[in-house]
């Protein structure tokens, strides 16, 4: 797509806040006020495991990463499906 110079600067100010306002970096449920009952309604919402337990000396103990890769350790495993070992019959169209 190519843009005229006018069509491309007005594009670009959609962008741009004007002066006095501030940029609302989180709102939601990663805003500040409500952050912590959110993110544990979400996690219910969601049946996420639940994050690191943490000590009364702000550390976290020692629980294995549940995302973390089963042969390096090293990266993060996410899970974007689970597959049955289920057939599908497939119908035949022809």
């Amino acid at each position: 797509m190519s843009l005229d110079a006018v069509e491309f600067i007005r594009r670009f100010l959609l962008h741009v806040l004007p002066s006095g306002l501030v940029r609302i970096r989180h709102f939601g449920f990663l805003a500040n006020r409500v952050r912590k009952q959110k993110l544990i309604q979400c996690r219910a919402l969601l049946a996420a495991s639940q994050p690191p337990i943490v000590d009364s000396d702000d550390h976290t103990t020692s629980v294995e990463d549940p995302h973390a890769c089963p042969i390096c350790k090293l990266g993060r495993l996410v899970v974007i499906e689970l597959l049955s070992a289920e057939t599908v019959a497939v119908q035949d169209t022809s």
